[in-house]
């Protein structure tokens, strides 16, 4: 039996052809035989001013947020240190001082 390729967008092995095309059924990405995987686009984040994040930067929050579950709101120009990086809604995994871990969206934040 032959080896089917992993989806090049969410590397998962339970993939299957059909009418020349393999199909992922976990993220239903589609891709012909031809396509590699540096053919698609990689991911990057930015921030309000177009700056491209990565692992580890420290950025500032950049409006007030409101937090669920929080007896305030996340006050502006609160620094965020040691950024992690995450392919969702919100793609930005962090430790706030006084907060405790955080999920933000990178168009709230500047990076230092």
């Amino acid at each position: 039996m032959a080896t089917l390729p992993n989806c090049p967008m969410c590397q998962s092995e339970y993939t299957y052809e059909d009418r020349g095309l393999f199909i992922c059924p976990e993220c239903a990405h589609e891709w012909s035989g031809e396509e590699t995987v540096e053919a698609t686009e990689e991911f990057v984040v930015k921030d309000i001013n177009g700056n491209i994040l990565v692992d580890g930067d420290s950025v500032t929050v950049m409006k007030d947020l409101k937090v669920k579950g929080a007896q305030g709101p996340l006050k502006m120009g609160t620094k965020v240190k040691n950024i992690r990086l995450v392919d969702s809604d919100h793609n930005i995994d962090c430790k706030i001082d006084g907060f405790g871990p955080m999920k933000l969206k990178s168009e709230f934040v500047k990076k230092l």
